[in-house]
């Protein structure tokens, strides 16, 4: 009969060492933990994203540019019993590994509508009204210049996105100097805009639209909604449905990546269990100072059910989305050859988007912010003033992910106009940060260099929540 062993006092369970990232081996000092450090930083995901963009553009610009453009056409084929696909490699990223960042989308929405600003009308109003004027004043400036008709007209909903892993990326860069509500007055502008940015997508940048298809996804979402009313908790049931909302959309004509988005808003943003009945039974199992595998099974399980599945996808996807999805999507798409660069202010359609984003987000966000205050729709955050409400308006002209997205579907075929969007949503979103980070320093510097925030500290400010403090 094998005897108990025995228990160790709290003290004796370090005796073995810490961890290895914990450990002064050289690998562990000189690389795990400055790794890890680094992916906690909130501009981490952020310089990634333009590592990969400076990696992709140097590419195709060197003499192996040849090889860049044979290795994202290069096509893959599935082709599993009725499911037959063949697209090219570049397609594979942009209409299914982006389903995982729209995916995250989805959820950061969900959470906001149920638990985050957009939650209460009265705060979520001016930061919504202000996303509304910066999405408006943009797809103007770019119809002024591309007229319905015109070769570039379909261009229009480019300079109206935000990119929000740039834009709080940026805002992480200035550190505290910008508070803690103007970071949130941002985001959730952000959030609305990606929302903007989805209607946009379903509805003007969707051809040849299959019924039947479309039938079928929405049957498929509904299922996933009866699943979730029955309380069904098996994530094999979701993932199968998830493969056929997509594949559906997809053949429907409507873009696959709002698969991403449709589940995302359906998950749970409410825990499944009340968190007191986790409490209570912990301590009943922890009363004998012993967990046996049954107990040790339930309460891992009623701890994990506490917790909203949308904060749980978004823990476990946002590191997938930040550090892999998005710098793949920004190598297989900003591969642009730059001997177009003169055209894009030459022709009307990169003066169009340049505009849009460098002059139209800013304007757009300002004077929407300014008459929703005036009318009393909405007010102020605490500690931010309108030249920083102007510096946020810059730095929401960031499109970069999420404008060359609809660049794409917006010039199928069209290379040349491809590209030359490309090049002047790059090039603006250079602009667009730089220009934001002048006007957020020069707004927020106060005498002696020291902010508000920065005097009383971040134990005392207020909760500074961003949709990267998760990633």
């Amino acid at each position: 009969m094998a005897s108990t062993p025995p228990r160790r006092a709290p003290d004796e369970l370090w005796q073995s060492g810490p961890s290895y990232t914990a450990s002064d081996r050289p690998l562990a000092r000189l690389v795990a933990r400055p790794v890890r450090e680094f992916l906690r930083v909130e501009a981490a995901g952020s310089l990634l994203l333009l590592l990969a963009a400076a990696v992709a553009l140097l590419w195709a610009n060197s003499p192996w540019a040849s090889s860049y453009d044979s290795l994202w056409h290069t096509h893959l084929v599935l082709d599993v019993g009725p499911l037959h696909l063949d697209e090219s490699l570049q397609h594979w990223v942009n209409d299914a590994l982006m389903v995982v960042f729209f995916f995250v989308v989805g959820l950061e929405i969900k959470y906001e509508l149920v638990n985050g600003d957009l939650r209460d009308p009265k705060t979520a109003a001016l930061p919504i009204v202000a996303a509304i004027g910066g999405m408006v004043v943009p797809a103007g400036i770019y119809l002024a210049l591309n007229p319905p008709g015109s070769d570039g007209s379909a261009g229009w909903g480019i300079p109206m996105a935000t990119d929000i892993a740039f834009a709080v990326g940026v805002l992480g860069i200035l550190g505290r100097r910008i508070p803690s509500s103007a970071r949130l007055f941002l985001l959730t502008l952000a959030i609305v805009d990606d929302i903007g940015a989805i209607l946009v997508i379903a509805v003007f940048y969707t051809s040849d639209l299959s019924l039947g298809w479309l039938a079928i996804a929405l049957a498929l979402l509904a299922a996933m909604a009866v699943a979730k009313a029955l309380r069904i908790w098996t994530v094999v049931v979701y993932a199968v449905l998830g493969v056929g909302v997509w594949f559906a959309l997809l053949e429907s004509g409507v873009h696959a990546t709002l698969a991403g988005v449709a589940i995302g808003l359906l998950a749970p943003a409410s825990p499944l269990l009340k968190e007191d009945v986790s409490r209570k039974y912990a301590r009943e199992a922890l009363r004998d100072h012993h967990l046996d595998p049954d107990e040790l099974a339930k309460l891992r399980f009623l701890l994990k059910e506490s917790v909203s599945v949308v904060e749980r996808l978004q823990a476990t996807l946002h590191p997938v989305s930040s550090y892999v999805v998005l710098p793949v999507f920004a190598l297989a798409n900003a591969g642009v050859e730059l001997g177009a660069i003169g055209k894009v202010f030459t022709e009307p359609v990169g003066i169009g988007i340049v505009l849009g984003l460098v002059l139209g987000k800013p304007v757009g966000i300002f004077l929407a912010s300014f008459a929703a205050v005036r009318l009393g729709l909405g007010r102020l955050p605490e500690d931010t003033t309108w030249p920083m409400v102007l510096g946020l308006g810059a730095v929401g002209g960031i499109g970069f992910t999420v404008s060359i997205f609809i660049a794409g579907l917006s010039f199928p075929g069209a290379d040349l106009l491809t590209e030359e969007a490309k090049i002047a949503i790059l090039l603006a979103s250079l602009i667009a940060a730089v220009v934001g980070v002048v006007l957020l320093m020069a707004s927020t510097r106060r005498q002696g260099g020291v902010s508000r925030d920065e005097m009383v500290g971040p134990e005392a400010g207020s909760p500074t929540r961003t949709s990267l403090d998760t990633q």
